[in-house]
């Protein structure tokens, strides 16, 4: 029997040390996921773990949410694991998924995890959409002003000698950024 550790963050900035303390203490092994929404169906090392697993193992999760997107995903990898004789464990959320009780515990902190992730993306939308009604400019800053862009036209059309690469490097930025920006 092996104990087979999974980490997910949704981004690359998300700090994991405490799940990786966590979950070596209990695992023979632990994979993690960077960077990869709950989202997402396609999840390349959550899938390599689900393959490695042979019955009497066990697939480990610091907290459910990390693991599965929704209630019905939560209860589809449940029952596929214990198909298989997999048990599966959260440690911050202690149930047994064997027994009935357990199983009605985990469908709970599964729709809990869900009702959150929601709760959490609508007031990002809220937010976003008062910053906007504000005037506030979103998203990443723009590496090229207009008048470089407007410039940067000029150049290109009255001298057949420049070129993009060249005008990109004495402005600091890419040939790609530059062509995008041109375009634009």
């Amino acid at each position: 029997m092996k104990r087979f550790g999974y980490i997910r963050t949704s981004t690359n900035k998300q700090l994991i040390d405490r799940q990786i303390n966590a979950l070596k203490g209990e695992c023979d092994e632990v994979f993690i996921e960077d960077g990869v929404s709950a989202t997402k169906k396609h999840r390349p090392v959550y899938e390599k773990v689900i393959k490695k697993l042979k019955a009497g193992d066990v697939l480990v999760v610091c907290s459910l949410d990390r693991a599965f997107r929704s209630v019905l995903d939560a209860l589809s990898e449940l029952e596929k694991l214990h198909k298989r004789d997999i048990q599966f464990k959260s440690l911050t959320q202690d149930f047994d998924t064997t027994t009935p009780e357990g199983k009605l515990l985990y469908v709970i902190a599964a729709a809990l995890a869900e009702w959150e992730r929601q709760t959490l993306s609508e007031r990002i939308k809220d937010g976003l959409d008062a910053a906007r009604e504000r005037g506030s400019t979103l998203g990443r800053p723009l590496k090229l002003r207009e008048e470089d862009i407007q410039n940067a036209r000029e150049l290109l059309d009255s001298n057949p000698l420049q070129t993009i690469s060249g005008l990109a490097k004495d402005l600091g930025v890419s040939a790609r950024t530059l062509t995008r920006a041109i375009k634009g």
